[in-house]
């Protein structure tokens, strides 16, 4: 399988300014479903740092009461005795915007200050295009005496409020407001990635790009500038300690690093026009999709997006796409809940005017019939490609926010068959097919074991069992809820179709506020990422 058919090339990456390798080999990526296993984990490797370790995050929200495990700790207190234990500690987090739209800027805000009194450095960061938001979920750990314990942390789960669920989906007991639909304690669901090997080196360099830019942080905000100077808050990056050389080889994984960052003015110094390779990644394994597209995603919305989607369908008659999705938005109310509808109603429909019938939305709930909050952003291409990270299917992850995703190619093949459903001569890769299955397992309540997978394998064997399993459950509730649930979680997804009157207004404020582009002027003249 040679990798550049899936890869983006050093050519494709379009960015030479930057010191990022074009991919890394020799990885170990493991998929960590939901936040509660994330969060253990993250507990008990950073425990395992020592003085003169590294431990440096990025991250759009950070609550710093947030506990980790049930009996805690919460995230300031992690990082926070790390850094009285003289690792080496720093963080930069998006300054936000103010508490009364729904954002966390006085979350940051202590979560920061909390972190710098231990002795850590953490740096509220606003060096992003007006509007615009740092959405990028790192965290890279590093032991310069023992490289081979490397690990870092690369996903959609934020260090915060509503993200430590399990697959009972019950929902975090520190919860965020949400819709009402969503419950007091919404249920999440949610996927991030640890890494081991050369590929640590390379999120390493991700944080040193960013953390040593030298674009003042309140740039765009000269006001958020005086209030941090009565304040004496930290406005300059202290150093980092050397890099340590990339962690040695231990597993059977590519993986390329992709990443969004905007046009902005000053320029980034290692991204002077932006960079788009999450765009340019999902755009080249997307056209090569010949059998199944399998996705979760908090939004997929945009009609650029979903022109990709709908390309790929009509120029292959047996792909398929599979996608789960929030039943509802996060936010409701007359002026927030209709351009957060009308972009996804108008990218569905894009794709199934594509190709009807081979169109597959689904939402998920839990057994007790509460809607799952699908904040994941996972994609896998005919079980050969899969991707996981911090961007949405939006034209603003792909263009304007600072996002962070890693793809992942297998050199394992899967022996299970089909060997080769998309017929290309990849081959079915394990680490791709096993992170649609575990996903499906949870959805379907098959056995998390894979006992139940045989109708799983097949890409159209598997179409008809998750259409089956949903349709079996929507009759289930149209007919009254009568006899014993059936098993399984998805319900197939009904997108709203709002009256004219509503898209009239809804639709430019979904496009210029919700959904804005970021690229380059000439980018967006010749439809280009």
């Amino acid at each position: 399988m040679p990798l550049q058919d899936w890869f983006l090339t050093a050519p494709e990456r379009a960015n030479p300014v930057s010191e990022l390798p074009v991919w890394t080999s020799g990885n170990l990526a493991e998929p960590l479903i939901h936040g509660a296993a994330y969060f253990d984990r993250l507990v008990t490797e950073v425990d395992g740092l020592g003085a003169g370790d590294h431990l440096f995050f990025a991250d759009w929200r950070g609550d710093p009461d947030e506990r980790l495990r049930p009996d805690g700790p919460t995230i300031s207190q992690l990082f926070a005795r790390a850094a009285q234990r003289g690792v080496v500690v720093k963080g930069l987090i998006w300054r936000s915007h103010l508490d009364v739209l729904s954002y966390s800027h006085q979350e940051n805000r202590n979560l920061s200050e909390a972190i710098s009194a231990a002795g850590g450095e953490v740096l509220l960061d606003q060096r992003v295009r007006r509007g615009g938001s740092h959405h990028q979920k790192l965290v890279v750990l590093r032991r310069p005496a023992a490289p081979e314990q490397d690990i870092a942390f690369v996903g959609g789960i934020d260090l915060c409020h509503s993200r430590r669920d399990d697959d009972a989906h019950h929902g975090d007991p520190q919860a965020v407001r949400m819709a009402a639909a969503y419950g007091d304690r919404p249920p999440w669901h949610d996927v991030q990635l640890a890494l081991r090997g050369p590929v640590v080196g390379a999120l390493d360099t991700t944080f040193r790009e960013r953390w040593t830019d030298p674009m003042p942080l309140d740039s765009e905000n000269p006001l958020a500038y005086l209030r941090d100077r009565l304040r004496g808050a930290d406005l300059t990056a202290g150093p980092l300690p050397d890099q340590p050389a990339d962690p040695p080889p231990c597993g059977p994984h590519h993986v390329q690093v992709l990443r969004t960052y905007p046009a902005v003015r000053p320029r980034y110094a290692f991204a002077p026009d932006g960079e788009r390779t999450v765009a340019r990644g999902y755009t080249k394994a997307v056209r090569r999709a010949r059998r199944l597209i399998y996705l979760e995603d908090q939004y997929l919305w945009s009609a650029e997006v979903a022109e990709l989607f709908a390309a790929a369908l009509r120029d292959n008659p047996e792909l398929h796409l599979v996608a789960v999705v929030p039943r509802h938005p996060d936010v409701d109310g007359r002026l927030a809940l209709p351009p957060n509808t009308v972009g996804r109603e108008q990218a569905l429909a894009l794709c199934e005017r594509a190709a009807a019938g081979r169109v597959h939305v689904f939402d998920v709930e839990n057994h007790a019939g509460t809607p799952v909050y699908v904040h994941a952003k996972v994609c896998v291409v005919d079980d050969v490609w899969a991707c996981a990270g911090s961007d949405n299917f939006n034209r603003r992850s792909w263009t304007h926010d600072s996002e962070l995703s890693c793809a992942v190619l297998d050199d394992t093949a899967d022996e299970r068959s089909p060997h080769d459903p998309a017929g290309q001569g990849d081959g079915a890769r394990l680490f791709a097919r096993e992170l649609r299955l575990r996903l499906l397992r949870e959805h379907l309540d098959r056995d998390p074991a894979g006992g139940d997978d045989a109708d799983l394998l097949d890409p159209d064997d598997a179409v008809a069992a998750i259409t089956a399993a949903a349709e079996a459950l929507q009759h289930w509730y149209d007919g009254g809820q009568v006899g014993p649930r059936p098993p399984g979680r998805l319900r197939p997804h009904r997108a709203r179709r709002l009256p004219w009157w509503t898209r009239a207004w809804a639709l430019p404020a979904y496009r210029l506020v919700y959904d804005p582009d970021g690229r380059p002027l000439r980018a967006r003249r010749s439809g280009t990422w």
